[in-house]
């Protein structure tokens, strides 16, 4: 038997990542015939590729010939990036450029990642036509290769995204979901961030955009350019942590909020707050409310199994 293998065909950067994963899952169980590239955990479900490797990278374009390519991939820590400037740079930046290139070669659209830390968040909502102003240097090079994908392929689109959580590996994927043993041990108090405003984002839902755009873009070439797509709960990380343990029924009173701007590592906006009314105008968007997609992402993480037993069974 012939399998019916979809004719749309989609390349994804970083399908091993958190993003990537929920992303590479949503195409392909949309009917389209999606690829999945990484590096250090790719095999043996996805292509094992160094973006840094131009030949590579042209090599398995030109094999596949993608009609969409939906770059994940990138050094997303800030704290990383200052440590390891270079490295990032290569990754978030010439990957990128290389990449845009390699598209526009087979005529494949490409949707770059982004980051609202192009912004310094001293005045939310940002509007896609707003001017970026990054406070660190992930911002930077996330704004760079925004820049670069864009002088070389104006074919592309730039989808800028706030902090995300999903179905995690282990709780360090997402600066969400790491809270979580915080939570969970109350027998010790946590000094919970609880200046920095956060939209916390679920990764299916961007993966939901990034298709709904994809899919749009074969009926209009108008759709490129820059877009942003956010949760729309505006939230310090306290106030997610004390959510979490809400949507679990533990205790939040070890939780402790801390109102001063951090002073170590990368600088972080205060609110970079995106407006999306550019994407819904497209009628482009899909939003899982915080509770149920946290909890959905972190009850495989609960320690007391008594819990899960009375909200489950």
């Amino acid at each position: 038997e012939d399998v019916d293998v979809p004719s749309r065909r989609v390349l994804i950067t970083g399908a091993t990542g958190l993003l990537g994963r929920a992303v590479f899952k949503e195409f392909n169980e949309n009917n389209w015939n999606a690829v999945g590239c990484g590096y250090r955990r790719a095999q043996p479900r996805f292509e094992q590729i160094n973006l840094l490797d131009s030949i590579a990278v042209h090599d398995i374009i030109h094999d596949f010939q993608p009609h969409v390519i939906v770059h994940c991939a990138a050094e997303r820590r800030p704290d990383v990036v200052e440590s390891q400037p270079d490295a990032a740079s290569q990754l978030n930046v010439a990957a990128s450029a290389n990449l845009a290139k390699e598209a526009a070669g087979v005529g494949a659209f490409l949707i770059y990642i982004s980051t609202d830390y192009v912004f310094d968040g001293t005045s939310p909502p940002y509007k896609e036509t707003d001017v970026p102003n990054p406070l660190n240097l992930y911002g930077k090079t996330k704004l760079e290769g925004e820049k670069a994908v864009l002088e070389n392929n104006e074919e592309t689109a730039v989808l800028r995204i706030p902090v995300l959580y999903g179905e995690v590996e282990r709780l360090e994927e997402s600066a969400v979901t790491v809270m979580f043993d915080k939570v969970q041990f109350s027998n010790k108090s946590a000094n919970m961030d609880h200046w920095q405003q956060r939209f916390p984002t679920n990764v299916k839902d961007v993966a939901a955009v990034c298709r709904q755009l994809a899919e749009k873009r074969m009926l209009d070439p108008s759709i490129k350019g820059t877009f942003h797509w956010s949760g729309n709960e505006q939230m310090t990380k306290y106030e997610m942590a004390c959510a979490i343990a809400d949507a679990f029924n533990l205790p939040s009173s070890h939780l402790r909020p801390i109102t001063d701007s951090p002073v170590v590592g990368a600088l972080r906006p205060k609110n970079a707050q995106l407006d999306c009314s550019k994407l819904e105008m497209l009628g482009i968007g899909q939003r899982t409310p915080f509770r149920a997609g946290i909890r959905e992402s972190l009850w495989p993480f609960l320690v007391d199994k008594r819990w899960r037993q009375t909200v489950f069974h």
